[in-house]
Order: structure tokens, then C-alpha cells, then sequence
């Protein structure tokens, strides 16, 4: 029988592609792997997966109460379920991890998915940044195998916490049959992900107006009625579509049918500044150009494979240029689609999962 290892998560574990990912590929590898989250108000049923999975059931479901709560239980499901690897998924699931490694002399692994104390609903609250900041410089000392996201956010995490990070980023499968390209009339232009603040969502509902497409939006968020609302009011809100959740193995085929994908985030925190978001591989994938945003990460990644329009702010009118010159520049888009094809060939998680193993093979 391969190791144990479990992994935490504060989400439900539906709509999870990374975890998924890695999840899967440790499981097939020979690993006993359980991703372990918890059940929302409109959580739907777990699909069968080869690893096993568990969903606690917090009476609180957000704000500081549920993170107490949160890890109070998952601190009681780890005393009675033992591992050989104990896999924290963010700051935000660290401690019991650590308190149980500690106590078994076991492995653990932090998995940052972001730059967690710079997320701006912590970064703007002085009290709330500074509790989490002492448990970031109070438990990362302590855990001796890190990966993130990105090379940007391995390196700030480094200079801040003095411990290494290695990279492991958040690209797509290649699936068994790649999406074919369906364009539908009028172009869309498709925005996948939370519909949360900072991802300029209303400016580009604002900025559709003024060319001649349309806009999707496909998933939900902290603002979906209050975004709902705001495309209701424009006198083209026939052209803004809200698509809701879609699951992970359908969304391609929707990518297939946009003319471009939106990829943009507010600077507002170092979080976002130094983001690299999984969209930004799925558009890749689905072999369509898209819009985003000049910060490091995406900026070295254009410079190298040249896939995207990038813009320096989330201002109406630097959106509105970025969509017209798609339209309208039909050599620049035609270059950018086929740049996707090439640069898909190496940013595939079929070459990245050789890096997760590594990893695992290094920590075991």
C-alpha cells in the first residue's frame, strides 16, 4: 500500500480543478490520497473520483467564526484519521496540520494557492491582516516542504517567511479530445471564475456595450445578484449572459464557443498583483486569445509565447481598446490563436505533474 497523504481544503471541493489534478495524479501514482472540505448551503453531490474525499459539516459556513470552527473539526477528523502526509491547501488550514504532524512526527506539506495575507479582504483589514500574519511567521518556519502557484509568489513568500517554495502551476489537462472551436455570433467574449470584487466584472459589462459583441460570465460569487442587477439596468443587457456554475468537464466546450477569453484582477494587494490564475491556461487550451492583465507573471508568459492582449488597468476604456483591437485586427488575433497551439504543448499539466511527483517523491 502506497502513503497516506490528505489534503485540506476551505472550499466544497465541487469546482477545485487544481486539487483535482493533484489529487489524481498522486492517487494514480500510488499514493492513498482523501481531499478533505466542507459542505456549503448549495453544495451539489461529489461525482465518484479515484481518490477519496470528505466533506465536514461546520455549522458556521463563513467569516471568523467558520474558520475556528473549521479547523477545530478538521483537527478532531485528523486525530482520528492518521496519515503519512499531512497537506495544508493555504494559510487557512495550516494549523491543525502542523499541530498533528508535529505530535506523529510525520510529514507536512504547505500548498499555497495564493499570497494568502495579501488577498484584499485581508490585506485591507489592519486587525485581521496582523492575526494572520503572526500565524503565517508563527507555522511556515515550521514546514520544511512548500509549493505555489507561481515563480513570483514563491519568491515574496521566500524573502517574507524565509522558507523555499517550489512551483507547480495550475495548468489544464490535455483531455482525451481537445475542444473543437465553435465561435458563435456575435463574438463573446467569456469570463470564467468567481464573480467576486476585483476581478472587473462591472467594467467589462460597461465596456461590451461600446463594441459589437457580447459578454458571458460563467460562475457565481459574492456579487452574482448584485452583478445580475447592474447588467439588468444597460440598455445591453441582452449582450451579458450569466452562464452560473458550470462543471469543470463541460466548461471547455463553452470556452470553444468564445471569440476571446477575459482574464483581469484589480492591483489591489500583492495577491492579485502577483496572481497567475488557472483561466489563463484554460483559454490557452481551448486555443483562443484573451484579454488580461500586464503583471509580472502574465507579462513574462506573453513575452514568451504571445497569447494575449495585455492591459495596464482595469479603466473602461483600456478594456473597451483591448476588445476592439481583437475585433478588428483580425492578423493580431488570427497570431495570437495560433500561438495558443504551440504554447499549449508545454503548458499542459501532463508536463507539469512531472514536477508534482518529483516533489513527492523528494518529501516521501
Amino acid at each position: 500500500m502506497g502513503k497516506r497523504i490528505v489534503f485540506t481544503v476551505t472550499n466544497d471541493l465541487t469546482y477545485d480543478q487544481r486539487m483535482h489534478r493533484i489529487c489524481t495524479t498522486l492517487q494514480d501514482a500510488g499514493y492513498q490520497v482523501t481531499l478533505v472540505g466542507f459542505t456549503k448551503k448549495r453544495s451539489v453531490p461529489l461525482v465518484q473520483n479515484k481518490y477519496a474525499t470528505v466533506r465536514l459539516n461546520p455549522f458556521f459556513k463563513k467569516g471568523k467564526l467558520f474558520y475556528l470552527e473549521y479547523n477545530f473539526r478538521l483537527l478532531l477528523w485528523l486525530i482520528k484519521h492518521p496519515s503519512d502526509i499531512y497537506g495544508a491547501v493555504d494559510l487557512d488550514t495550516l494549523l491543525p496540520h502542523v499541530l498533528i504532524s508535529s505530535w506523529r512526527k510525520k510529514i507536512c506539506v504547505h500548498d499555497a494557492h495564493e499570497y494568502f495575507t495579501e488577498l484584499p479582504e485581508i490585506a485591507h483589514r489592519p486587525v485581521i491582516k496582523s492575526l494572520w500574519e503572526w500565524m503565517a511567521r508563527m507555522l511556515l518556519p515550521k514546514v520544511p516542504y512548500n509549493y505555489t502557484v507561481c515563480t513570483a509568489i514563491a519568491h515574496e513568500l521566500q524573502q517574507r517567511y524565509g522558507t523555499t517554495y517550489a512551483v507547480i502551476r495550475n495548468v489544464p489537462e490535455i483531455p482525451p479530445e481537445m475542444p473543437v472551436r465553435d465561435p458563435v455570433s456575435p463574438p463573446v467574449f467569456l469570463y470564467q471564475g468567481a464573480l467576486n470584487r476585483g476581478r472587473g466584472i462591472e467594467q467589462m459589462m460597461e465596456a461590451i456595450g461600446h463594441v459589437d459583441a457580447s459578454l458571458w460570465l460563467a460562475g457565481e460569487g459574492d456579487l452574482s445578484d448584485e452583478l445580475r442587477q447592474k447588467a439588468a439596468a444597460f440598455p445591453w443587457a441582452d449582450r451579458i449572459r450569466f452562464l452560473g456554475y458550470i462543471e469543470p468537464r463541460v466548461l471547455p466546450s463553452v470556452t470553444a464557443q468564445a471569440f476571446a477569453g477575459m482574464n483581469l484582477v484589480s492591483n489591489d494587494g500583492k495577491s492579485y498583483y502577483y496572481s497567475l490564475s488557472n483561466k489563463f491556461f484554460d483559454y490557452i487550451r481551448t486555443g483562443i486569445p484573451q484579454i488580461t492583465m500586464n503583471y509580472p507573471e502574465y507579462r513574462s508568459l506573453n513575452e514568451q509565447y504571445g497569447v494575449a492582449l495585455t492591459i495596464n488597468s482595469l479603466e473602461v476604456a483600456d478594456i473597451r481598446r483591448a476588445m476592439e483591437s481583437l475585433l478588428t485586427n483580425h492578423d493580431l488575433y488570427s497570431q495570437l490563436a495560433q500561438n495558443t497551439v504551440s504554447a499549449f504543448k508545454e503548458l499542459n499539466w501532463e508536463v507539469e505533474k512531472m514536477k508534482l511527483l518529483q516533489f513527492y517523491e523528494h518529501v516521501s
